[in-house]
This record gives structure tokens, C-alpha cells and sequence, in this order.
């Protein structure tokens, strides 16, 4: 098969990747041989429209995939779908413009399926038409049927195991999503706010001024602290003072995490209004006044203020503070609050039943278990470490929503003991199924219960779903544990955490070998992260596709080291498209020349250029390796790049092409060469740029070379009979001989392509002289001068162009 005048992406890479397809090219083979490379590859969460930002980051997984895969390993590279839980309800609600409670229960969670479906279908076309080597037979959804019954599963092996507990206690809520959320899923943000300084009063009636930003939580006060070694405030220690409008009297006490320098040195205690009024409540045992409602607003404990949401609530109340003569002054200030991730709602502290999972009594195991895996860039290991040093409380795993997986437990009526199901009965609806046994007190009389499982609870499985544990116990023995955890920056602290956690619990064992942290694919001009959620950026990514080809894409994707965010940049891609042209157009003047068999090759005497071009390409394919295993994608293409555009395409070409053309054995050194050298950029490159280097490995490979694809091919192995140091040093000769002559042509005004009369190279190094004058036509091919002459006299009509220690160049005059 030749290859036609012009490479048409739009038409070539769909009619591939169907191909590939229907051919089983990616197939995970369970039986087969080679050692098994497994991805636990991140299911995208069901929230909005895929980005070219999840473009960048799994590229980069898919780069890895083939990489291992041409290296003879059983690669298992599944796809999932994150469709359960918040981010889905509320895409759901996006998109039809309603809340659950405006249908009802059972018919939001048939539209959140439906939604989640159709979202599905997009992201599997995408990913599809990138080219990402993924094994469709291995998918699945983290609210399906096996998903929901392990995370059942993992939630009543952590109860036996008494790691899974319920409690009443201060709760991160967000108002907006109305639910409990997990500490990992707190954003930091800063804002400008102002400090209200009011007037509480103590016993003697002088005044205690205290500063606060959230005056709307005085109802709730329950406290002042100071710290125990400020002086200011020694005598007022176990004294009391009057809140401000409301009038109830707190105790004056002293505590370490009072800060003398902010505001007055005394701060009020409310319940809550951070997680320092938590801990001070806490420690203290201080009472406790609920002001602050799950859709918040202030409750009845605000007096005439109730009801109304906290931003009204502060302003209203200032203003009352204001006519009593008790707001001393205010002032703005800076201020970092703590938001909820998934809407940037601001979160509130409030008191609910809620399961939780232990983390805090385990710290120093789950530091351990950072410590043993391969963290890529390795970096990356300190935002883990800190995340875990830093963790202030165990994983709340209740949501109170209503499309995720249920809790597989029941409430008695009568003595409130917990019921849990069966493992047969798995995955259960509580709501709608009740439990096989009584209580153990007797009585059958139950309440479900009607919260669901954080995704997380679900996502930290990930190895487990697909691996397919209680389902195909012998895939799991294979592919467990992973590989690779290929995942995004921002969710260390949730994803890989929370999965390192369940594997710790439930199996003692690390969850994989290595952990490849992707940056963030940055929306033009400085705009920050694209989100799904928030419309999925300014390009859609099969646009881009279409207009530029995957391969570009996919090259603007391999620019950039793992770890690193990255702008979109469109004229990467476009560089990449160039690189994509260039690759086809050296292959087609390359074709009529790739005939000589490899049978032939020990009879073959290459010249310095063919020598060079081969050790170079030797050179290359070692690095290009350990570029590769290393997890560094980025300095591989670079790499592989220069030697293609360099010294591939616009010297050795070009030291070659007389040779070629001339035919007969003077050409079977060059065409040995140049079937090496572009057949190995091909397969170094087949990672990165899946789609053109298939369709010219069909075209002038496939055959030769024995595989069905290039992608199913052998990666390259170094050659040592072409390991050769000496020829890479006059490799780089003939190439400053070479720019030598086309700069002398440009400052002559002659074309690259004007014959010269003669070219005279005198050197006192036997072996380069020896070297030139055995294998003249390297020197005439990259000169076009009509004869080459090896230290013999030069006469006047000389132009000497370069005079070094090692040899002088002299071009005779036209």
C-alpha cells in the first residue's frame, strides 16, 4: 500500500479508530502472556460538558498506555463514568431547571440516569475520537449495579470492622446543596470583607470590645476567649460578659488558639462559625445554640431575625447594633473563607446525624503507605503528606440528597438499634426493601435510612469496580494491585487519599505501584481551570479535533510536563498539525526508496552519513526509553521532535537524496538507513501521535515489519552493531560542513540548490580525512559542489569558509 499525495486527518482518523476497534487492537488479555501493566484510570464525574482540559490530562494517560503496551505488557486500561452523587444531581437540576423536591424522590433519580446517560455517550465519542487506546469491554458506571453492591460492601465491612460510625456532631454543611460535606471538598477563598467591632459589656459595666466579620452569629454565642498570656485580659479571666442585643451572658475564658493579634485579642465563640468554635466547643463543653438552619437562615434562636439568610441577617443585624449604640466601629479587611468545591457556596457548621469514617486515629499508617508508592512528579508526594498531617477530622460520608448509592441500613422503631442487610441482599434500597431478620430486640418495625453515600465513598473503589472484585475474582488477582493511578492534582486530597484509605481498611495493601498527577489544562488569556460545570471553556475539544486532527491535539497534550498546568494554546496545536504534515510528506519521499529487504542489510556498506544517522538513532532510542518509563512524555517528544525535524529530515535527507536518486548499491546504504531511522520516529512517536504514524505504518511498514498495527508493534531496542561514537563525531562534522556552505550560499546569493565547482577540506586527522575521501558523496551531496578533493594544494580562486583545530573547508569560486 503507498501513501497518497496529501494525509487527510478528518477522514483518515475516524476510519482508524474504527478499525482499531473492530479489530480488538486494545484487548485486554487476562491469560495472555507478558507481565500486566493496569491503569486505574479516573472515571469523569457526570457534570457538564468534557474540556479540552480533561483533553490534556488524558492524553497523558493514554501516552503511557501505549508506551507499556508496545513494550509487550498486557496493558488493562478501562474507562468509567462518575455518575452518582452531587455533581450529577446537579447537572440534573442545571439542566431542567428543578429541584428534587419539585418531582419527588424516585422520579428526579429516573432523570438523573437519563441526564447521566446521554452525558455518557458525548464523553465516549470524545474519547474515542482523541484516539485513547481504552478497552470498552472494561467499562462501567460508578452508580451501577456492581458498583453500588461494593460500595455497600466496603461500608459494612468498615462497620464490622468498627472504622464506620455514626454520630451527632458540628457538620461541614452547604446551605446551597443542602447536605453534609467532607473536609476534602473545601476550597479556600478569599475575599474583602469588614470587621464589625462591638460593644459586650461586663459585669462592672465597662466595655470588652470585640471584632467579628459574622456579627449574624451573636445569637449563637456561647463564649469570649482570650489568650492565656495576654496581660490585657489576666483579670477578666472566668468573669462573664453581655452579648450585644441579645443579652446572654458567656464566660471569659482563656485558650491557646485566641490570636492577641487579631481584632481587639478577644474573640467570641458561636456555635459555629468555624472549626475553632468547634474545637473551643468542644474542649470547653460549652453549650450548645443552634442558630443557623440546614437551608441557611437563622432559626428561632434569633429572635425577630429568624429567617432570614446569613448575608441579609449581618446587614440587618449591624444596623440593629447600630440604633442600641453598641457597633464601636468597623473596617475592611481581608478575609479567607471556606467553600464548598461544587458550587463555591460558602459553608456553615451546623449539628446533624452523620456516618463517618475514621481517618484521624490512622494518620501515621496512611503517611506510611505515601511514602511506599512512586509519586509522579514525585513533588506531588508533599501535597499528599500535607493533606494527611493537616486532617482535623474523619470522613463524613452522609449526603442528604437523593441520587447516590444508599446506605444498605435500617433504624429500629423501638430500641433504635441499627439493622444492617445481608451480603446476599446486595446492593439493597433501604426505602424500598426492608431487612430479612428482626431486631434483635424482636420488633420488625424499621426506618430506612433515607441519606446516601458521598461519590467518594463510591470512587475510592475504583480498583475494586473494575477490577471486578466479588464478581471475577480472578481479573482482580491479575490487576490488582494497579499500575498506575493517572489523576489531577486538586483531588490528591479526595480521590487518591480516600482510595488509599479503603485499600488500607479492606485489604492492607497499596491500591497501585505508581500515582501520575496531571495539571490543569487552563482556559487562553489567564482565565484559570476550565470546569465542566461552568460551561467547559471557550473551544470545544472536538472542534479543535476537527480543525486541526487529533495528533495535533494530542501534541499540544504532550508539550507539557506531568504535573504542570497548562494553557490552551492554539498555536501548539497548530505546531503539532505541522509536525503531522511533515511526518506523511518525509514518508512519501521516503517510499519509493523503502524496498531494500532487511535480508540484505549485512551486505550493505554505509557512509559516515549512514553511519551517523544510525548511531544517532540508537542514541535516541535509549533515551527516548528511559524518557518514557521515567513518566516523562514531554522531554520524549522534544526529543524525538528534533531528531526527526534535524537531523532526519533536513540533513541526513539531504546528504542522502543524490545517493537515492542515483540508485543501484550507492543507494542501499541510505535506504537501510532511512528505513531505520524513520520507521524508529514512527514507533517513538506512536504514543503521542497514534493516528498518522498507524496510517504510514501501514502504508510502508506493516508488512516488513509483522504487526498488525504499529501500536501491537515491538518498541524499539537499541542496535548495537550501530553504537558508535566515532560515527556521531563525524555525523557532526558533516553537519558543521554542511551549515558552513549554506550560510556561504546565502551570503553569495546563490540557492541552497546551486552546484559549486569544487570543495577542498584539509584536516591533519587521519580517520576524518580517511573517512571523507572513501565516502565522497556524503560531502557532494550536502554541498552539490562537482568534485571533493582531501588535502590537496588550494589555488587562489578559493574561498576558505571555515579554518578550525581540526580541518580547514574551502570552496572553489563560481
Amino acid at each position: 500500500m503507498s501513501l497518497s499525495k496529501r494525509y487527510n486527518p478528518q477522514t483518515a482518523e475516524p476510519r482508524l479508530e474504527a478499525r482499531w476497534q473492530e479489530q480488538g487492537v486494545y484487548h485486554f488479555e487476562p491469560d495472555g502472556e507478558g507481565s500486566v501493566y493496569s491503569i486505574d484510570t479516573p472515571p469523569p464525574t457526570v457534570s457538564g460538558h468534557l474540556h479540552l482540559g480533561h483533553v490534556y490530562s488524558y492524553s497523558q494517560t493514554d501516552f503511557f498506555a501505549r508506551f507499556w503496551r508496545m513494550n509487550g505488557n498486557r496493558v488493562f486500561y478501562p474507562m468509567g463514568f462518575d455518575d452518582n452523587g452531587l455533581p450529577t444531581e446537579r447537572l440534573v437540576e442545571r439542566r431542567l431547571g428543578l429541584r428534587a423536591s419539585d418531582i419527588g424522590r424516585e422520579a428526579f433519580i429516573e432523570q438523573c440516569l437519563a441526564v447521566s446517560e446521554e452525558a455518557e455517550k458525548d464523553y465516549r465519542e470524545l474519547w474515542q475520537r482523541l484516539g485513547l487506546s481504552i478497552d470498552w469491554r472494561y467499562s462501567y458506571r460508578t452508580i451501577d449495579e456492581h458498583s453500588r453492591r461494593l460500595a455497600q460492601w466496603s461500608f459494612l465491612d468498615l462497620y464490622e470492622k468498627g472504622l464506620a460510625y455514626r454520630e451527632k456532631a458540628p457538620s461541614i454543611w452547604c446551605p446551597e446543596c443542602q447536605t453534609a460535606i467532607a473536609q476534602a471538598e473545601l476550597d479556600d477563598l478569599e475575599r474583602e470583607t469588614t470587621f464589625y467591632t462591638l460593644d459586650f459589656r461586663l459585669t462592672n459595666g465597662s466595655s470588652l470590645p470585640i471584632a467579628t466579620t459574622r456579627p449574624e452569629l451573636l445569637p449563637a454565642c456561647v463564649a469570649v476567649f482570650v489568650h492565656p498570656e495576654d496581660g490585657r485580659f489576666t483579670h477578666l479571666l472566668n468573669e462573664t460578659a453581655t452579648v450585644p442585643h441579645f443579652g446572654q451572658t458567656v464566660p471569659i475564658l482563656a485558650d491557646p488558639g485566641a490570636d492577641p493579634q487579631k481584632g481587639t485579642g478577644a474573640v467570641m465563640c458561636c456555635t459555629f462559625g468555624d472549626q475553632a468554635d468547634v474545637e473551643w466547643w468542644h474542649t470547653h463543653h460549652l453549650p450548645l445554640v443552634e442558630a443557623i438552619g440546614r437551608d441557611g437562615k437563622l432559626t428561632e434562636a434569633a429572635d425577630e431575625f429568624a429567617g432570614l439568610p446569613m448575608a441579609e441577617a449581618r446587614q440587618v443585624i449591624v444596623a440593629a447594633l447600630a440604633v442600641d449604640g453598641l457597633l464601636l466601629g468597623e473596617r475592611p479587611s481581608a478575609q479567607s473563607i471556606r467553600i464548598h468545591e461544587r458550587c463555591d457556596t460558602a459553608v456553615e457548621y451546623i449539628i446533624t446525624w452523620q456516618w463517618f469514617i475514621r481517618l484521624l486515629d490512622a494518620k501515621d499508617a496512611f503517611l506510611e503507605a505515601g511514602e511506599q508508592i512512586n509519586w509522579q512528579p514525585p513533588h506531588m508526594k508533599a501535597r499528599y503528606q500535607q493533606w494527611v498531617e493537616n486532617l482535623n477530622w474523619d470522613w463524613c460520608i452522609t449526603r442528604q440528597r437523593y441520587f447516590g448509592v444508599t446506605f444498605p441500613i435500617w433504624y429500629c422503631n423501638d430500641c433504635g438499634a441499627i439493622t444492617t442487610a445481608d451480603p446476599n441482599q446486595l446492593p439493597i434500597d433501604p426505602t424500598n426493601q426492608p431487612p430479612n431478620q428482626p431486631c434483635t430486640c424482636g420488633n420488625t418495625s424499621f426506618t430506612p435510612e433515607q441519606d446516601v453515600m458521598d461519590t467518594w465513598a463510591t470512587s475510592s473503589l475504583t480498583p475494586q469496580i473494575v477490577g471486578q472484585l466479588l464478581q471475577d475474582e480472578a481479573l482482580y488477582e491479575t490487576v490488582f494491585p494497579f499500575s498506575l493511578r493517572p489523576q489531577a492534582h486538586e483531588i490528591i486530597r479526595t480521590w487518591a487519599f480516600y482510595t488509599i484509605v479503603k485499600s488500607h481498611y479492606h485489604f492492607g495493601a497499596l491500591p497501585w505501584d505508581a500515582v501520575a498527577i496531571s495539571g490543569w489544562g487552563l482556559a487562553p488569556e489567564g482565565t484559570g481551570k476550565i470546569s465542566k460545570s461552568r460551561g467547559g471553556g471557550p473551544v470545544a475539544p472536538l472542534a479543535m479535533i476537527e480543525q486541526y486532527s487529533a495528533d495535533a491535539v494530542r501534541y499540544w497534550a504532550a508539550s507539557t510536563a506531568l504535573g504542570k498546568d497548562a494553557v490552551i494554546d492554539e498555536q501548539k496545536i497548530q505546531a503539532g498539525a505541522k509536525l503531522v504534515t511533515k511526518l506523511w510528506n518525509v514518508a512519501r519521499f521516503s517510499q519509493r526508496f523503502l524496498t531494500t529487504q532487511l535480508s540484505d542489510y549485512p551486505t550493505i556498506r554505509p557512509t559516515p552519513a549512514d553511519r551517523w544517522i544510525l548511531a544517532r538513532t540508537q542514541l535516541l532510542i535509549a533515551r527516548a526509553t528511559q524518557l518514557y518509563a521515567n513518566y516523562d512524555y514531554a522531554t520524549a517528544k522534544s526529543e524525538i521532535e528534533t531528531f526527526f525535524w534535524h537531523d532526519l529530515a533536513d540533513n541526513y535527507l539531504e546528504m542522502a537524496k543524490m545517493r537515492l536518486y542515483a540508485g543501484e548499491t550507492a543507494a542501499d546504504g541510505a535506504k537501510l538507513a532511512l528505513y531505520t531511522a524513520l520507521l524508529t520516529t514512527l514507533k517513538l512517536l506512536a504514543p503521542l501521535l497514534p493516528y498518522v504514524t498507524e496510517q504510514i505504518y501501514q502504508g510502508l511498514f506493516a508488512e516488513a515489519d509483522g504487526a498488525a498495527s504499529i501500536h501491537l508493534s515491538r518498541w524499539p531496542v537499541v542496535d548495537e552493531r550501530w553504537v558508535d561514537d566515532t560515527a556521531v563525531s563525524l555525523g557532526e562534522t558533516l553537519l558543521e560542513i554542511a551549515t558552513a556552505v549554506r550560510r556561504y550560499k546565502s551570503e553569495h546569493n546563490l540557492s541552497l540548490g546551486a552546484e559549486l565547482p569544487a570543495l577542498h577540506l584539509a584536516t591533519t586527522d587521519e580517520e576524518l580525512a580517511n573517512a571523507l575521501a572513501d565516502s565522497p558523496a556524503d560531502l557532494i551531496s550536502i554541498s552539490r559542489a562537482q568534485a571533493v578533493h582531501i588535502n590537496q594544494p588550494v589555488g587562489d580562486g578559493w574561498d576558505v569558509v571555515v579554518r578550525n583545530g581540526r580541518y580547514t573547508l574551502a570552496l572553489e569560486k563560481r
